[in-house]
């Protein structure tokens, strides 16, 4: 059966090199992004120039048809879905909970939540045995931040990541005897983009030194832990989690 993967927010940092590596292991890839046209443009060439199978579709989604359209376009451009990976996430700049808006509470649930519902919800549209699928698996990307509240910094991010948890167990179980596997992987202190979003571009850096490890993590680190969830080496796993965290 061919295998197609559909990574929300992969045209940089773990979802990028999410993407890389499925597609280094057989997988046709849909790579999903919002406004960065040229890295998803880029990363869907690497692909393609390696002999491998790849679309870039631009998608909002934590809009609702925008997720229709973004599925839509995988049936038709690569086939049905086997694996989705919800990786997308965004934060904001620093601050206590007595600073932050409601305008930005609404943008990081929208992102960082209700679009890992509206992805899910169509992929077990697709995958389930229940109305006629083949299977599948899907993997949340989470955040150590769910585990320690990130006070002071971005409790809304932290606890929009448990959120993502509670949905991985919830959906495990749910979905479990209709032929998919829901896992999560909740990285660390890693090496991407995101920090200069919270405006702490040095973060990881500045933080190695307090990860038992003692050094920040890579993306293709946590590709790795996401791809072996995917797998069917873990096909007698679901609703478990990996923290990619340095033993954080």
């Amino acid at each position: 059966m061919k295998q197609v993967i559909l990574i929300t927010g992969s045209g940089r940092g773990i979802g990028a090199a999410t993407a890389l590596l499925a597609s280094r292991r057989g997988y046709a890839v849909c790579i999903n992004y919002r406004s960065d046209a040229a890295a998803a443009e880029a990363l869907r060439r690497q692909i393609v120039d390696a002999g491998g199978e790849a679309i870039a579709v631009q998608a909002d989604v934590g809009v609702e048809a925008d997720v229709l359209r973004l599925f839509a376009t995988v049936d038709a451009q690569l086939g049905a879905i086997t694996a989705l990976v919800n990786n997308v996430g965004i934060l904001e700049t620093q601050c206590r909970l007595t600073e932050m808006s409601a305008e930005r509470l609404q943008r990081v649930f929208t992102t960082n939540v209700i679009s890992y519902f509206l992805c899910c919800k169509e992929a077990v549209r697709r995958m389930s045995t229940a109305s006629g699928g083949q299977g599948g698996a899907i993997v949340n990307v989470s955040s150590g931040a769910a585990k320690v509240g990130s006070p002071n910094v971005y409790i809304d991010y932290a606890a929009s990541k448990g959120a993502v948890d509670t949905l991985t167990l919830g959906l495990s179980k749910e979905v479990a005897a209709e032929g998919i596997r829901v896992n999560c992987v909740r990285p660390g202190l890693i090496y991407t983009e995101i920090h200069a979003s919270g405006g702490d571009a040095d973060r990881v850096a500045r933080m190695a030194a307090s990860v038992p490890m003692g050094r920040g993590g890579q993306p293709e680190e946590v590709a790795e832990a996401i791809l072996w969830l995917l797998s069917p080496a873990a096909s007698y796993v679901s609703g478990t989690f990996i923290d990619a965290a340095g033993a954080r």
